[in-house]
């Protein structure tokens, strides 16, 4: 996306409030409502659409920290020493209905949704391909918008619920029919967003594709797609997405010298996709750079342990990466780095699909070592002896750590959490805990909605 002033998007898209996914909160905005009757008519109207979607993917509660945050703090990585008061009952899995980060992050998904589907929605005039291809972006945004909503909120790891589990209300309308929507099967919403990844990919022209990375591109959907099938363990379908990525041979491994520059990079050669920021249109105090570190916040804080991982000279363990702060407690410093809290906001980089292609190799009857080394040798990391699933999934670790993966690469292995501070166990795999609550707001607003196992209604 580019760098626009956020005056401008909220002036196209002024947020109205937004408390369930009932026929209210399908409403993304009062203005939005108005133009949606009258005033998207053209491909330009349509792309200013198109970037308050993007706009709104950058917020607090969404990429811009939570659900990033949501991921290194239930695990092993880091937890939440409760400075500000922040993310305290997410590091402890101990959330209740009225938890105001579960309800948060549900309503701007669901924003983020409603924004698509008015893409996906509208008719206007203009050029087919370009149109076509806007229209793309949008199915491709709601596939990772319906995932990020069922790796929090769906049942999936609950009492090894699996793909017969309660997930979440896939839309694909705004204000359609039907405005008090029940949840999907997780099943469901897994057959939804492989249709929405291969309708983007039907509609996208790779010569559209924009060379900033800050919107989707043909490449950003497979990448994407990968994840999503390298979660569910659908590993032929994450090795065809993974590949076409690979071979596309437009993205590389940062090498180690440039590891770290590369994170205050916009656009850097490992960067598939990423949501643009500037010094005049960012979180400031509340962006991911002040929640990692800082005084004022600096809520999440990476367990002591965590450094034992890596190998001596590994970039990634480095003090220009991890360190200790004046008060002895050990920081992510060198992801989010920008004390002008400016850092681009990366959603997908080279690197995890290459981790992708090397799970999904070894779990089809190849061999994903070549791979794997890849990414560890230009970390100045010990190359791996073998591509077993636990070396895989210890790159993972060190590779994608601080960037939301390390509790659901926990789950999806059917692991136990380790610990949800220094003095206390995590649950075991199963438990209640493993899905946030479903928003009493939602329950309250949607006759249809069913809350998750071991939360009250």
């Amino acid at each position: 996306m580019r760098k626009i002033n956020k005056l401008f998007i909220m002036s196209i898209l002024a947020s109205a409030t937004m408390m369930s996914c009932s026929e209210d909160s399908l409403d993304p905005t009062l203005a939005v409502n108005k133009s949606v009757e009258t005033s998207i008519n053209t491909e330009e109207d349509l792309q200013g659409i198109l970037l308050g979607m993007y706009n709104r993917l950058t917020s607090t509660q969404y990429y811009g920290r939570d659900i990033i945050i949501y991921g290194d703090s239930r695990s092993d990585n880091a937890f939440s020493n409760g400075n500000s008061g922040r993310f305290v009952t997410v590091s402890t899995m101990a959330m209740t209905e009225t938890d105001g980060q579960a309800t948060g992050t549900w309503t701007q998904i669901y924003e983020v949704i409603a924004s698509a589907n008015i893409v996906i929605g509208a008719e206007v005039t203009g050029d087919e391909t370009t149109i076509n291809h806007i229209k793309g972006q949008a199915y491709a945004v709601r596939a990772l918008a319906h995932f990020d909503a069922l790796r929090l909120y769906g049942q999936q790891h609950v009492q090894s619920g699996g793909l017969s589990a309660l997930g979440v209300p896939y839309v694909t309308e705004f204000k359609g029919e039907n405005l008090l929507p029940a949840r999907n099967t997780v099943g469901e919403v897994k057959a939804l967003m492989e249709e929405d990844f291969a309708t983007a990919l039907s509609l996208m022209s790779a010569s559209l594709n924009d060379p900033s990375k800050q919107y989707i591109t043909t490449h950003a959907v497979n990448g994407l797609w990968s994840r999503v099938e390298i979660y569910f363990g659908d590993y032929q379908k994450a090795l065809t997405a993974a590949a076409a990525v690979v071979n596309s041979n437009q993205f590389s491994i940062v090498p180690a010298g440039d590891f770290v520059a590369s994170w205050s990079t916009d656009g850097a050669v490992n960067s598939i996709f990423e949501l643009a920021v500037n010094n005049n249109d960012n979180l400031g105090i509340n962006g991911l750079a002040n929640i990692y570190r800082g005084n004022t916040y600096g809520d999440i804080q990476a367990y002591d342990a965590f450094a034992n991982i890596f190998d001596a000279g590994d970039i990634r363990g480095s003090a220009e990466m991890i360190d200790v702060d004046g008060a002895g407690n050990l920081r992510n410093i060198g992801k989010y780095p920008s004390a002008t809290f400016d850092d681009n906001i990366s959603i997908i980089r080279y690197e995890e699909v290459v981790l992708n292609y090397a799970e999904a190799l070894q779990n089809t009857g190849g061999n994903g070592l070549v791979f794997l080394n890849s990414v560890a040798t230009n970390r100045n990391a010990l190359p791996y002896a073998t591509a077993s699933q636990a070396n895989i999934m210890l790159e993972r670790r060190k590779e994608l750590a601080f960037e939301g993966f390390r509790f659901d690469d926990l789950a999806r292995s059917q692991m136990d959490i380790p610990f949800l501070d220094p003095n206390q166990a995590g649950p075991a795999y199963g438990s209640y805990n493993y899905a946030f609550p479903i928003p009493a707001v939602e329950t309250n607003a949607n006759s249809n909605m069913v809350q998750n196992f071991g939360y009250s209604n």
